[in-house]
C-alpha cells in the first residue's frame, strides 16, 4: 500500500511544523493569560463595570479559541495516522480516499493557522472598520459598491465574525453610494487590511439597454477600530457635531428621532457618521471610535508624530490604480495585481471566498515578494 506510506511519510516530515506553530502561537503565554483573566473575572465587583468585564471576557474567549483550534489541528493529524494504521491492518485500500481527504483538510488548516502567525501588527487583532465608496459612474458604480458590501459580509459570516452597518447612503436608482461596516472578531483588521484600495469591475451592465460592457470602480478603506483608551488627543473644540434622522431600517424609534450623528473633525476635514444604534449617545460613541481610527490611520500612513500634524483633507485616502480586477465578461477572472493571485470562480469570490487573496497578501507582506 504505497499510497498510505507516502501520506505517512509526509505527516512525519510535517510533525516538526506543529511544534513550531505552537511556539509561534505562544500558547504557553496564552494559557497563563487565560488563568489570570479567569481569576480577575471571579473577583468581587467584576461585573460592576460592564464595559471592562465585556473586554475581559472577549479576550478570554479569543485566547481559548486559539488554543482550541490548535488542539483540533493536532487531533486531525492523529486521526489521519490512525486511519492509515486501520486501513493497513485491514488491508482495505478503499479507505485511501478518506485518508487523502483527511490529509488535505489537515494541511489546509495547518496553512491557515500558520498564516495567523504573520499577523504581528500592533492593531492586527482589532476589529475592522470597512468603508466602501462608489466611484464615478452613477448607478453602475453604486451597484458595484453594494456587491462589494455583500462580498465582505458573506466573508465575515463564513469566518464566524460579527458585522453591522454603521452608516449607509443608498444610490439614486440602485446600489449604494457608500457604507461604513464594523466587522468584529479576532484578527478582523489583520485579515481585511489586504482589501484596502480601489477595486475594478468589468461586466456587461444590467442597467445598459444596449448590452455594452462597462468598467466600474469602488474604493475600499479599512482601518482598525481604535478604542477609547488609545493615546489619541481630540479636542472637543475641533469637532462639529450634526444630528439627523436615520434613513435606514431600524423601527420607529430610529427613524422618527434625530438619533443619527455626523461628526466633522475641523482641522482635517475628516467626516464620520453613525445611524445604526438606537440612541444618539450610542451613535456618538461609535462615531468617535470611527474618528479615532481614521485619524490614527492617516497619522501612521503619513509617518507623523502627532494627530495634530495632519493638515487638511489633502491627507485623506486618495484614489489610485486598482489593487484587484473582477472580470465578468468576456471571461471570468478575479486577479490581485499586487500578488498575482487569481481565481476563475468569480461567483465563489463574490460570495465571500477571499481567503486565497488574503493569504497571498500576507505571504507577500512577510517576504517582500510582490507581483511585477
Amino acid at each position: 500500500m504505497i499510497q498510505f506510506d507516502d501520506i505517512r511519510y509526509q505527516l512525519n516530515n510535517i510533525k516538526p511544523r506543529l511544534a513550531e506553530l505552537r511556539a509561534a502561537l505562544d500558547l504557553d503565554r496564552a494559557a497563563a493569560e487565560v488563568e489570570e483573566l479567569e481569576h480577575k473575572s471571579s473577583e468581587a465587583g467584576f461585573w460592576d463595570d460592564p464595559e471592562n468585564s465585556q473586554k475581559v471576557m472577549q479576550r478570554n474567549k479569543q485566547l481559548k479559541s486559539k488554543a482550541a483550534r490548535y488542539d483540533t489541528l493536532c487531533s486531525h493529524y492523529d486521526d489521519v495516522l490512525t486511519l492509515i494504521e486501520m486501513a493497513e491492518e485491514a488491508g482495505d485500500e478503499s479507505l485511501l480516499s478518506e485518508v487523502q481527504s483527511g490529509f488535505d483538510h489537515f494541511m489546509a488548516e495547518l496553512e491557515q493557522q500558520t498564516l495567523t502567525t504573520l499577523l504581528t501588527g500592533e492593531y492586527d487583532k482589532n476589529n475592522a472598520l470597512v468603508s466602501i465608496h462608489a466611484g464615478a459612474g452613477g448607478t453602475e458604480a453604486q451597484d458595484w459598491a453594494q456587491m462589494l458590501m455583500r462580498m465582505y459580509t458573506h466573508w465575515a459570516d463564513w469566518r464566524g465574525l460579527a458585522w453591522k452597518i454603521l452608516d449607509l447612503q443608498d444610490g439614486e436608482e440602485a446600489g449604494i453610494k457608500n457604507v461604513d461596516l464594523m466587522i468584529e472578531g479576532e484578527n478582523a483588521f489583520g485579515y481585511l487590511k489586504s482589501e484596502m484600495g480601489v477595486h475594478r469591475l468589468v461586466r456587461v451592465s444590467p442597467y445598459d439597454s444596449s448590452g455594452r460592457r462597462h468598467t466600474s470602480f469602488a474604493a475600499v478603506e479599512v482601518m482598525p477600530e481604535i478604542t477609547d483608551d488609545a493615546d489619541i488627543e481630540i479636542s472637543p473644540d475641533e469637532l462639529k457635531v450634526d444630528t439627523y434622522r436615520s434613513g435606514g431600517a431600524g423601527g420607529q424609534h430610529v427613524n422618527k428621532t434625530e438619533s443619527a450623528i455626523r461628526i466633522t473633525h475641523i482641522p482635517t476635514g475628516v467626516v464620520v457618521a453613525c445611524q445604526n444604534e438606537r440612541s444618539q449617545h450610542q451613535n456618538r460613541e461609535v462615531a468617535m471610535r470611527m474618528l479615532r481610527s481614521r485619524l490614527m490611520e492617516i497619522k501612521e500612513r503619513e509617518h507623523l508624530d502627532k494627530i495634530s500634524d495632519i493638515k487638511g483633507v489633502q491627507k485623506a485616502i486618495e484614489w489610485g490604480s486598482q489593487i484587484r480586477s473582477y472580470v465578468f465578461m468576456p471571461y471570468t477572472l478575479v486577479k490581485d495585481h499586487r500578488t498575482g493571485f487569481e481565481n476563475g470562480n468569480i461567483t465563489a469570490v463574490m460570495n465571500g471566498d477571499l481567503d486565497g487573496f488574503i493569504n497571498a497578501y500576507l505571504r507577500a507582506s512577510a517576504t517582500g515578494v510582490w507581483a511585477k
